[in-house]
């Protein structure tokens, strides 16, 4: 066991001058090593962070995805080389911008087909539709989303994935690295393999066999009384409560709008991120081989495309499928592991999975802007440093 006091005196102190409230676990071998809840889940009420206190994940909910796919691999179901116009039939004419040796903008035809490892690796060419990223794809992505959002009957994740086939790509696939769409697209492909839609995919493929209880993309029960509040931090520091996005997508009797995103507690993720962690399996319960984890957590980024992914948050990681990976501790100022890898969500949530030494950490809290920089790697150094 660890001597994790300076673990617990970090998040203390991350509650001082940051989120209203954090909650942090590690495990190894399936054994608790530590647990701290610190702060508020809510300031106006003085209700506590606690072990039953919900986070929305937000980009978290692409691990969960990429696992299914990842399982559906493992099931012979889909190839990573697999065109995705084999599941969209709508996708097999997929155009791209380009510019001509005037300047100028046009649209020509892809060289090779979109394929299903393409989107798991965020080199599809796609950005997210929700913001204007100023470039001939991002303006085109952002006009159609906006369209969906205008439908009063609003839209389901196939429906956005069909109209979303009509945008012109940013460049060939594989060339570049480029966060965004490529998670819906997954997404789809887990429904239109598996014949469900994908909150009942994943509940039935991973939350319900671990014993997941209180994770899922559908609010049930009194997981809405249980959610952190979400503040944002102003410029003086103050915490002002709001900004969540999406939680209009988790409502049961809601219009469709997409892909709704994964909700959960410390300990559940802690659950999925140690399966993960221990050769693909918790407590008796497979997910997948580690054969196939490792294939998950292998860097697939070239030059260029590290250059497209790494920042300061990412130093000294590359891109797996759908996952960050270490491959340069000195680069990343990182103690942990070669190949430990994980992801990050918008709201402050972060997940660190470690084959080598069989080690999860788990660490969230709800916060605009999610100062992932300040906390997330203190975190990792923490943890690593605790270890004996």
């Amino acid at each position: 066991m660890g001597d994790f006091r300076y673990l617990d005196e970090l998040l203390e102190n991350f509650v001082q001058k940051g989120p209203a409230g954090c909650g942090c676990m590690v495990m190894q071998d399936e054994k608790v090593l530590y647990e701290g809840y610190h702060g508020y889940a809510d300031l106006a009420s003085k209700r506590p962070i606690d072990a039953d206190t919900v986070y929305r994940q937000y980009s978290m909910t692409k691990i969960a995805i990429y696992t299914a796919c990842m399982m559906l691999l493992e099931q012979g179901k889909i190839l990573l080389s697999d065109p995705i116009y084999e599941y969209f039939p709508e996708w097999k004419e997929t155009k791209r911008y380009e510019l001509d040796s005037g300047g100028n903008e046009r649209i020509v035809a892809l060289k090779r087909p979109i394929c299903i490892e393409h989107i798991m690796n965020m080199s599809c060419g796609l950005p997210y539709g929700h913001t204007n990223d100023g470039t001939p794809t991002g303006r085109e992505i952002f006009r159609v989303t906006e369209e969906l959002k205008q439908r009063e009957e609003g839209y389901t994740l196939r429906e956005e994935i069909r109209a979303v086939s009509r945008v012109p790509v940013a460049f060939e696939p594989g060339e570049r690295w480029l966060y965004g769409f490529g998670s819906e697209l997954a997404a789809g492909l887990v429904e239109v393999v598996t014949g469900k839609p994908i909150h009942e995919a994943l509940r039935d493929m991973i939350f319900a066999p671990l014993g997941m209880k209180d994770t899922g993309m559908i609010y049930f029960g009194d997981i809405r009384s249980r959610l952190a509040t979400f503040y944002t931090l102003t410029e003086t520091g103050e915490r002002m409560p709001g900004g969540a996005v999406m939680d209009e997508k988790s409502m049961p009797q809601a219009k469709p709008t997409g892909c709704p995103r994964l909700f959960s507690t410390v300990r559940d993720f802690a659950i999925f991120s140690q399966a993960l962690s221990c050769g693909g399996k918790y407590k008796g319960t497979r997910l997948l081989e580690q054969g196939t984890i490792d294939l998950m957590r292998t860097n697939r980024l070239n030059e260029q495309q590290l250059k497209d992914f790494q920042n300061a948050y990412l130093a000294g990681y590359g891109y797996g499928l759908g996952v960050r990976t270490m491959i340069d501790q000195a680069k990343g100022g990182s103690n942990s592991s070669i190949g430990e890898f994980g992801w990050t969500g918008g709201s402050g949530t972060w997940v660190s999975m470690d084959p080598k030494e069989r080690i999860s950490v788990v660490y969230m809290h709800q916060l605009a802007p999610n100062m992932e920089k300040y906390h997330h790697l203190r975190v990792r150094a923490c943890v690593y440093g605790a270890l004996q």
